[in-house]
């Protein structure tokens, strides 16, 4: 995935139910993203059209893996397994052994996947956020 992908991305994501765009994900901040982990975010295609894309990341320690999306008429036929699988190839080749992934807990459709993938949903842990700016949307 590069900054080229951006539009195709975004419209996909936001034409996806279950996923949020925030204003995190503005062309700015994935442009920072995407500099920050080269080569660790990846795209699908067919027919010269974005049908799928996930970014993933990592801190030295952990792998992050965000915002998988495939669209709808393309599930099942193994998009979203090979994009995550070329992000924890990537990320292994970086040092990262263990990777996370969060889900909105109304997501259903997300977690039966995630799960049915062999993904353990942690019980043990809880997430807190903090924004500065008090942007609800950040």
């Amino acid at each position: 995935m590069t900054l080229d992908d951006y539009d195709a991305v975004i419209a996909l994501m936001q034409e996806t139910p279950g996923v949020s765009v925030r204003d995190a994900d503005s062309r700015e901040a994935v442009g920072r993203y995407l500099a920050r982990n080269p080569e660790l975010s990846f795209v699908a295609c067919s027919n010269q059209e974005v049908v799928g894309c996930i970014m993933s990341g990592h801190d030295g320690r952990r792998g992050y893996l965000q915002h998988l999306v495939v669209r709808e008429q393309c599930r099942r036929q193994g998009v979203g397994n090979t994009l995550v699988a070329r992000c924890v190839d990537a990320l292994r080749l970086h040092g990262i052994e263990k990777c996370h992934v969060d889900v909105f807990k109304t997501n259903a459709l997300a977690a039966d996947y995630w799960r049915s993938q062999g993904w353990t949903l942690r019980t043990d842990i809880d997430r807190y956020s903090y924004i500065p700016s008090g942007n609800a949307n950040a």
